[in-house]
């Protein structure tokens, strides 16, 4: 582990940063994921329907979830990063920490209103 690691207090912009790094190698598989998943479309039924068993899972529906919040935490974490490179507007310590309180609740409303829509469906096809 790095030493700084061990000395500083853990920030939201430090975990946020190093989430980040994570969140992007989680989207590199993950996209692999869905070129899969779009192959068995193209393939046939039979194979489509594999792969939507497997995602429709309860361990499929974990990692979809885990995909969808790396990939709007790495959407904020990069528009911050835009709006920092362009403007050079708010880098202050105290700025960075509550914009990074503010990416954290932006992130979580984006996962879950993404998933209260795809349950929402769900439940609407089941009732049908």
């Amino acid at each position: 582990m790095s030493p700084h690691l061990q000395v500083y207090k853990p920030i939201p912009s430090m975990s946020l940063s190093i989430l980040n790094r994570i969140t992007g190698a989680a989207l590199a598989f993950g996209s692999t994921l869905m070129v899969a998943w779009l192959a068995s479309a193209a393939k046939g039924p039979k194979s489509f329907k594999t792969v939507q068993k497997v995602t429709g899972s309860f361990p499929g529906q974990v990692v979809l979830f885990g995909f969808s919040a790396s990939f709007f935490l790495h959407f904020i974490r990069g528009i911050r990063h835009l709006m920092w490179d362009s403007t050079a507007k708010r880098l202050e310590k105290e700025e960075i920490n509550k914009d990074s309180k503010i990416d954290i609740v932006g992130i979580s409303a984006l996962t879950l209103g993404l998933w209260t829509i795809i349950i929402g469906k769900r439940l609407s096809k089941k009732n049908k």
